[in-house]
């Protein structure tokens, strides 16, 4: 079997997009040949399987050229590819389509995002098929739509045990997006004398540095300093050692699709206060918080004391696991190309 990913890099360092490294190894695994088209991709991150196109230009109607180019290259060798996967963007779905399911090659859309648009719209109306990580982290109604889970490298985010001390350490990770919420998050650390909370994530947008200034300003006014630090972006390799240090994740992130770094989080036996209503069937009720309700979170962050965090994190370890593994993410993406 052959089959076709296309994505925006291909990085395992990337604190963006370096999930998706392990998500086409996984895949690499279970089939003869993975093709990759990609804008950017570091050399040695997939396996000796895989080959990569590149598509990248100084215009997106470059890009979108080049793409086709090496689309229509792909589509014509033997075997033909059995998918075209197209990666969060539902601009290469909507261009693939047309070259790939008159030749019987299916189209599907990996989305997760809250952000409806025209062009969504398009891109799941000629795809074969919708993947998400289930019905309420892809923003429209369709009866294309499969869950498939988060796909969490396992290998990468081990279980880990915590020493609890006198303080309730707290972390958060993600872009300076005002859709993450970090302004509630500080404000509930302030109002909870014992917490400590650490951020990292980057600033990519003129919106995010904004706010990112905005939530140095409110750390400033709260005089929060000693206990609230807003760090820089980092790689994902930190990420597991960033999560080993504290005592939970707190994720504020406005409803619709599910955080990754939730379900990350989870397994590493990291207990999580998350406020998004799709964690409903993920996280006990006590892990849970309205979004945007300060009261509410800096309740749950004095909780955490009473709990066993411990026995809390082997759980959603294990639901990980069952769930939203990348293992049992390929092994659906290989079903539905089989299919």
């Amino acid at each position: 079997m052959r089959l076709v990913v296309v994505t925006q890099q291909v990085d395992p360092a990337s604190p963006v997009l370096g999930a998706t490294v392990a998500k086409l190894r996984a895949l690499a695994a279970r089939v003869d040949e993975l093709v990759v088209l990609a804008d950017s991709a570091v050399a040695g991150a997939l396996p000796a399987n895989t080959r990569i196109r590149l598509f990248r230009a100084p215009t997106k109607a470059g890009r979108g050229a080049r793409f086709e180019t090496a689309l229509v290259a792909e589509l014509a060798r033997r075997p033909r590819p059995s998918v075209v996967l197209a990666h969060m963007c539902p601009i290469y779905a909507v261009l693939a389509a047309p070259l790939a399911r008159p030749l019987g090659c299916r189209v599907l859309l990996w989305f997760t995002h809250w952000r409806a648009s025209r062009l969504l719209r398009i891109a799941e109306h000629v795809s074969s098929t919708v993947v998400s990580v289930d019905r309420n982290s892809f923003p429209l109604s369709s009866n294309k739509l499969v869950a498939i889970g988060h796909g969490i490298d396992l290998n990468a985010f081990r279980c880990t045990e915590r020493r609890r001390g006198e303080q309730i350490r707290l972390l958060a990770l993600g872009r300076t997006s005002p859709a993450k919420g970090l302004e509630t998050v500080i404000r509930a650390v302030a109002n909870v004398p014992e917490a400590t909370l650490i951020t990292h994530g980057p600033s990519l947008t003129d919106e995010e540095r904004r706010h990112r200034n905005e939530l140095e300003c409110l750390v400033s006014e709260l005089n929060v300093g000693d206990r609230v630090t807003l760090g820089e972006p980092v790689s994902r390799e930190r990420v597991p050692e960033l999560m080993a240090g504290v005592d939970a994740l707190v994720n504020n992130m406005r409803a619709g699709a599910p955080d990754k770094v939730v379900y990350e989080a989870a397994a590493t036996c990291l207990p999580v206060l998350a406020s998004n209503p799709v964690f409903a069937g993920f996280l006990h009720d006590e892990l849970r918080f309205p979004r945007g309700n300060v009261a509410a979170l800096a309740a749950r962050i004095r909780g955490l004391a009473e709990l066993d965090l411990a026995a809390i994190g082997v759980e959603l370890r294990g639901r990980v696991e069952c769930e939203h593994s990348t293992d049992s993410w390929a092994d659906r993406i290989v079903e539905l190309a089989s299919a």
